[in-house]
Formats: structure tokens, sequence, C-alpha cells
């Protein structure tokens, strides 16, 4: 696993979702700037957490599957059941 490959393509997807951007929140008295809630995602010698969820060793099939998108410089794939109109 190239730890500075994930890395450095994480960094590149965090920009296309708009890291460090803010959006207009329409509320009942007017509008409101937010910022995108981050998605945790953090790395190990032996797997991975994601969203504050269990740990999943690289082991797993769908942990191989969520890396590999990646490293092919796309967000995972199981993101899309959780954002079905995108990050």
């Amino acid at each position: 696993i190239d730890f500075d490959q994930i890395l450095e393509n994480v960094k590149d997807l965090n920009v296309l979702a708009g890291e460090g951007t803010s959006q207009i929140e329409h509320t009942p008295g007017g509008a409101r700037l937010r910022q995108a809630e981050p998605l945790s995602f953090t790395l190990y010698q032996n797997g991975i957490i994601t969203f504050n969820g269990t740990f999943r060793p690289y082991e797993d099939p769908s942990t191989q599957q969520c890396l590999q998108d990646i490293m092919d410089g796309y967000f995972p794939s199981e993101l899309q059941a959780r954002y079905p109109d995108g990050i």
C-alpha cells in the first residue's frame, strides 16, 4: 500500500469536494454560511477506520475496493449510498 499516494489523492479529493469553502444554507429568517461536515478516514499500518466506525483490515475486500478507488483518484464507491447526490 502506497500511503504517500493515498494521502496525496485524499488531499486532491478534498479540494474537489470543496474543502475550506462555505455553502449558503437557507433558514426561515434568512440564510447563513455552512461548511461541509468532514468525513473521518484514519489509516493504520494494518487497516482503516471510516466514519468513526469499526476497524477494517486491509485484507477485507471492501477495504481493498475503498483504497483502490482512492488510488485511482476517485471518491470511494461506498460513499454513493450515503451521498447519492455527490459529496
